[in-house]
């Protein structure tokens, strides 16, 4: 259960242990998802009038493309969280860092700030591995398999300095300044 009861929570902290499923409506279309869901455990307490505070991990995993070979990759997430949540309209409020929520509901729902931070924590870019050599921009075969047979590649926009070297040789002094 992510979602409390805020009557309860002044009394006596709750412990949480639960998951944030990868097809809840909190998730946006554009969000990097978790492969199966983000598995939510820690303590929630009061923190004074109006104020939560929750510290925990969240962990699951997620699933994305190689940026380099495109092979699918997956990612293991494993962060200590703490947040703290204030009731709207409360002073600490206005920091970007606390989680608001409006009081007259008598519930608070930890899964939006849970969401955040797992897009926060998520890695932003997938490798297979460190050394991955990517795919050849030419035929587009992976050179992680080994070398694909094509031509290196040639950047034009050099060719006039190529051209200016091969026409003065090494030993024409050019950039000499004696």
């Amino acid at each position: 259960m992510l979602v409390f009861d805020l009557r309860d929570l002044a009394s006596a902290a709750a412990a949480v242990d639960d998951e944030l499923p990868f097809n809840d409506p909190v998730w946006e279309e554009t969000d990097r998802r978790p492969a199966e869901g983000v598995q939510v455990r820690g303590r929630l307490s009061s923190a004074g009038p109006g104020r939560f505070y929750f510290s925990g991990h969240i962990t699951g995993a997620v699933r994305d493309e190689c940026r380099r070979c495109l092979k699918e990759v997956q990612m293991e997430v494993d962060e200590r969280v703490q947040l703290v949540f204030a009731a709207m309209g409360e002073e600490a409020a206005d920091d970007s860092d606390v989680f608001e929520f409006d009081p007259r509901t008598h519930e608070l729902d930890l899964r939006p700030a849970v969401r955040e931070q797992w897009l926060l924590s998520a890695p932003a870019y997938a490798l297979c591995r460190d050394n991955c050599a990517g795919l050849c921009a030419s035929c587009g075969a992976d050179l992680n398999a080994g070398p694909c047979g094509c031509a290196p590649a040639v950047d034009e926009r050099w060719a006039a300095l190529r051209h200016a070297a091969d026409r003065d040789g090494p030993d024409s002094g050019a950039g000499s300044t004696s």
